[in-house]
């Protein structure tokens, strides 16, 4: 029996979509989740490394 080999390409095409698109919602979850607390731990080290910055209000136009 012949096997149509177009159709069994694009299966297999279809499943590593399936996957690359699975793989790329848990990375946003993770992301959205944890993004606040990279942000802050970010914000720590560089308030360490200079800490006699202070933020200067500019005046309204």
């Amino acid at each position: 029996m012949p096997r149509n080999w177009k159709t069994v390409e694009g299966q297999g095409l279809v499943e590593y979509a399936l996957i690359l698109v699975l793989v790329a919602v848990v990375v946003i979850v993770i992301l959205l989740l944890l993004g606040p607390a990279i942000g802050n731990i970010f914000s720590n080290i560089v308030d360490s490394l200079n800490p006699t910055a202070t933020l200067t209000p500019t005046p309204a136009s």
